[in-house]
Parts: structure tokens; C-alpha cells; sequence
């Protein structure tokens, strides 16, 4: 058998060795266009600041080594520019002596990736502006800093890479700006949860023009101008383009293969496409995900390492199957960590789900342990059914931990009630004995059982002041005095049983404190005298984050300035 790979990195890599490990008899080719057959393209970033400093270290497998090890024959530099289904076989380019040949094969895998958005807008192209996908890119981009000592940057799109991206280039003393169409970071993130990560990112000195559409680049003064619909445009010595990815689907689209989302190939659960013997995996895939069930493109490295392996035992006559995607990440973001599972609860609503969160603020670890830090964590579950829909925590600790608990969760079909079932390990220097986790699910279960009733964010500026109910803030005067929300009146909640008469009955009572709990505390002991109660769902720190952070976005789009 003799099997032709269109495309290394992730996919194509996993899937040549994984059919070595299978098919010792088989004939093994790899095309790949750039120099580099297997690299660590989400350590790009880290490269070019400095954290990973030997070049080596990105490369995880070169032709050489991947050909002592498994015998795979890896061509690096040749381009496949046809497929020819009827006679099998794919017409391909050496780019470094130009000669063109055909190829034989089998069965075909495709995985060509994606590759950099690149918008139709006037000056694209320039010297000074850069894309980030591969290897190259990042040699090209090194190459630039270091022989030009840039003083700014701007960064056009706030995903993965631009995050990333800005974090190193700050690191390296460089005045960063990131802008973007969407009033938010990270659109895996609901725009509540993303306020933390822009709370980060301008504490550390990144500038967020949010909110801004990008109608163009042009040369001036030595470096580019970022030209902005209805604004003056924002100047920096170099440009990056991290507006996000489409799918390399070229050759596909040629030789008439089924394509779905974006011109993405539609590949069936043993990533087998439209062409008989044609299979396709990575990023340039339509995947199906595991919550919502709708087709979807998710470009994470883990699906394609997966999809890899799958292909490869089903090429050899094995019956393995991609369940589909639900898209769990994580991201460093300076000294904060933020992660993502299943779909948040704006994606969710779209879907047609009717979905509810939990928001809690959980320490880390144990809170008498030295060195614990508060996280944020919201999860989303559909009403009624309780099912665990997402997740999503920005912390500076146990955060990776935690998501990987929960996706493991949506993974296994667990409600969001169950959650408080699970047997988690403990230690004070790593969790508490209810792990967040846990309390999510104690919080959860608590609203199925009707314990307890909540009100949202979003909730708060409908609530009325006239009177008819009553607003409650349950923390210390200290607290209250540093910031509260307007109509709500301060009674302690150690001191709440003694100022009943201050509260009168018969009207629903909304209660906040800090973080929920003794808000929920407060709403306990008011139910246990006959009022009806509703608990704000995150706390007044959640509350204050959200809206100053709105505040901050639209007072920068008003006066058209960036944000820092």
C-alpha cells in the first residue's frame, strides 16, 4: 500500500507515523510546501519573544530524523498543485529546482491547513506587514526586530495569536496596539468573561482598539498606518495580521471535494471525504461539535492530532471514529491564565439552546494556604435538562486544571448538577476540599431544587427603583462605600436577622455581595422568613469588572482613542 500526505505539522505528521506504527510494509510520502515537515506552530509567539530561544526547539521532527525513525519519505519545499482521482495519483512541484512530477498513491490524506486571512483591503503586501503561521513567518518576523529595533506594533485581530503575540512583543518593550471589529477579545469567551482578559492586557500596557474596523494599510513615515473606518488612523512600525484563518483548501476545491463551512472539506466521522480513498484531517476540515451538534470550523492542534491518528487506522483497515469537537483551549495572557470548553453561553442562545450560567469566584486553593488567587468561573448548562453545555475560568491558578475537568465532563454526557459528585483530589496547596468544580455543581443543583433563585447581569438595569421591590447589597459598609450599585441599600448580612423590620414583606428582595456567597447566604435566611429572593448570579467583583470594562470600550469608541 502506498499512502501520499498532502500537508505535515499536526495532522499529516501524527498521521504518517501513526501509519508506521501500523503498516511497517507500507510506502509512506509526505509533500509539504514550507521547509519544515513537523513544527510546534503554537510556540511561534514564545520564539520570537525570547522565551523559546534555540530555533531547534520548534522543529519537532525534520525529514531526517522522521526518516530514521519511521521511514517516511518527507519532501519538504514540494507543493502538490493537482489531484487526479481517476488514476489516483497528484501532480506536484519541487519549489527549490522547479521540476514538476506525478506521484502515485493509494489512498491520499489531506492536510494542508489554513492559512492566514488575508482581507482585500489596499495594502496588503506591504514590507512592514506580517503574517504568522509558520516557521517562516516567524524567522521573518525575528528577522525584522532585530535588524530594525521597532518601537510599535499593531495587531489586527485579538484571537489566539494576537494575544499571544502581544504579550511577547511587550515583553520586549515594544508599544502594542491590538485592533479588532469586535468589542471583545476572544470570541470564545462571552463578552462578561473576556472583560478579565482586557482588564490584563491593559494592565500590562496593550492598548485595545476595540471595536474599530480596518479599512486598509498605508506606508508613511517610515513605518504603516492602520486605516480606520471614521477615525484617524493608528501608526506603528509594523503590522500583524491575526484577523484569523480560512481553510487551505485549494486542491480540494480543484478536484471537486464535498466542502462545507468556508470552503472546508466535509469529511464523515472516519475523515473520509466526498472522493473514494481521499481522506482529509486539520484545520482545513468541517467537524461536527459535540455540543451544539452543528458543523463548525475549530483550528486547535489537538482535533488534528487526533484526526491524524483516526485517518491512519482507518487507511489500514481499522474502523475508528472523530466523535466531533468541543473545542477546549487554554492561553496564557501575561501572568493570568484563561480556558474554554464546550460553547459559552452567547454561542449557546445562537444554537437555539436554552441555556443558564453559574458564576463563581473560588481561591484557587485552600484559602488558610499561603499564595491562593481568586478565579473566575462561569458555567453554562441548558435549563431544565441541566445539561453541561461550557465552561470558561480566567484565574492565575489551577485553571488548566479545572477546564480539563470540565471538558472531560461535557466529554462523558455529566450534567452540570453532577459536577458536585466528583471525587477530585485535595491538599490545601492545590484545591480546597469543595473544589470549584464541585461548587459549581452545589450551586446548580441548587437552583434545580428551587434553594435557591437568580438574577443576572444583565438583569440589573431592568430591576425597578420605584420601590415595588427591594434591592439588597450584603456586605460591610467598608465594601459598600468603595463602590455599590445605585437603589441598592446596605444591611450586612451577619446583621440581617436583627433589621428584618427594615425590609418589607411582600416584595421580592434581590441580594448581592462580593462573590454570591453571602449573598446566598442572605437570600437562606430570608426565604426562611417568607420573602422571595433572587441572588445575583457573580457578585458585585464580577459586576464592577463587566461594567467598567464596557465603560472603558465605549468611552474609547466615542472619542476615538485606543485604550491603555
Amino acid at each position: 500500500m502506498k499512502v501520499v500526505i498532502v500537508g505535515g505539522v499536526a495532522g499529516g505528521a501524527t498521521a504518517a507515523a501513526r501509519l508506521r506504527r501500523l503498516d511497517e510494509q507500507a510506502e509512506i510520502v509526505v509533500f509539504e510546501r514550507s521547509g519544515y515537515v513537523s513544527y510546534a506552530n503554537c510556540g511561534l509567539p514564545y520564539y520570537i519573544g525570547g522565551v523559546i530561544e534555540d530555533p531547534a526547539a520548534l522543529t519537532l521532527q525534520t525529514p531526517e530524523s522522521f526518516f530514521a525513525r519511521f521511514r517516511v519519505d518527507m519532501r519538504v519545499h514540494h507543493e502538490v498543485t493537482a489531484i487526479h482521482p481517476e488514476r489516483k495519483a497528484v501532480s506536484v512541484k519541487n519549489l527549490e529546482t522547479g521540476e514538476e512530477f506525478e506521484e502515485s498513491y493509494d489512498k491520499l490524506l489531506l492536510s494542508p491547513g489554513a492559512k492566514p486571512t488575508q482581507p482585500r483591503l489596499p495594502g496588503v503586501g506591504l514590507e512592514k506587514l506580517f503574517t504568522l503561521r509558520t516557521v517562516e513567518d516567524t524567522f521573518r518576523i525575528q528577522d525584522y526586530i532585530r535588524q530594525n529595533r521597532p518601537k510599535s506594533a499593531v495587531l489586527a485581530g485579538g484571537g489566539f495569536i494576537g494575544l499571544e503575540l502581544a504579550e511577547n512583543l511587550r515583553e520586549l518593550g515594544m508599544d502594542v496596539t491590538i485592533v479588532q471589529r469586535p468589542k471583545q477579545l476572544m470570541n470564545p469567551f462571552d463578552p462578561d468573561m473576556a472583560a478579565f482578559i482586557h482588564s490584563e492586557m491593559r494592565g500590562r500596557g496593550v492598548k485595545l482598539a476595540l471595536g474599530r474596523t480596518v479599512e486598509g494599510f498605508a506606508e508613511r513615515d517610515g513605518g504603516v498606518d492602520v486605516l480606520l473606518k471614521g477615525e484617524q488612523p493608528l501608526h506603528a512600525d509594523m503590522v500583524v495580521l491575526a484577523i484569523g484563518v480560512t481553510p487551505d483548501t485549494a486542491l480540494a476545491k480543484a478536484v471537486g471535494l464535498e466542502l462545507g463551512i468556508k470552503d472546508s472539506i466535509v469529511v464523515n466521522d472516519r475523515m473520509e471525504t466526498s472522493v473514494p480513498d481521499i481522506y482529509a484531517v486539520g484545520d482545513a476540515v468541517q467537524v461536527r461539535h459535540v455540543v451544539t451538534g452543528q458543523d463548525v470550523l475549530l483550528s486547535l492542534a489537538g482535533p488534528a492530532n487526533k484526526q491524524g491518528r483516526i485517518a491512519a487506522d482507518n487507511i489500514c483497515g481499522g474502523d475508528s471514529r472523530y466523535s466531533g469537537s468541543q473545542g477546549s483551549s487554554v492561553i496564557k495572557v501575561f501572568g493570568m491564565t484563561a480556558a474554554s470548553t464546550g460553547v459559552n453561553e452567547t454561542n449557546a442562545r445562537k444554537a437555539g439552546l436554552d441555556a443558564d450560567a453559574v458564576v463563581l469566584s473560588p481561591m484557587s486553593h485552600a484559602g488558610y494556604y499561603p499564595g491562593g488567587k481568586v478565579m473566575t468561573m462561569k458555567v453554562v448548562f441548558e435549563k431544565k435538562t441541566y445539561r453541561l453545555l461550557g465552561a470558561q475560568i480566567v484565574g492565575f491558578e489551577g485553571v488548566d486544571k479545572r477546564i480539563d475537568v470540565l471538558a472531560a465532563a461535557i466529554h462523558a454526557g455529566l450534567t452540570a448538577i453532577e459536577l458536585k459528585d466528583l471525587d477530585l483530589a485535595y491538599a490545601p496547596p492545590y484545591s480546597s476540599a469543595k473544589d470549584p468544580v464541585n461548587m459549581a455543581g452545589f450551586m446548580v443543583e441548587n437552583l434545580a431544587r428551587g434553594v435557591v433563585k437568580q438574577f443576572h447581569l444583565e438583569d440589573v438595569k431592568d430591576l425597578p427603583r420605584d420601590g415595588s421591590v427591594t434591592l439588597l447589597d450584603a456586605r460591610t459598609p467598608q465594601e459598600y462605600a468603595q463602590g455599590r450599585i445605585e437603589g441598592f441599600r446596605n444591611i450586612p448580612v451577619d446583621e440581617l436577622r436583627e433589621r428584618l423590620g427594615e425590609i418589607e414583606a411582600g416584595k421580592p428582595v434581590y441580594v448581592i455581595c462580593q462573590s454570591g456567597l453571602r449573598s446566598y447566604i442572605a437570600c437562606r435566611i430570608l426565604e426562611g422568613y417568607g420573602y422571595e429572593t433572587y441572588n445575583f448570579s457573580g457578585g458585585f467583583r464580577f459586576y464592577d469588572a463587566v461594567m467598567n470594562d464596557r465603560r472603558l470600550v465605549e468611552a474609547a469608541t466615542e472619542c476615538g482613542m485606543d485604550q491603555g
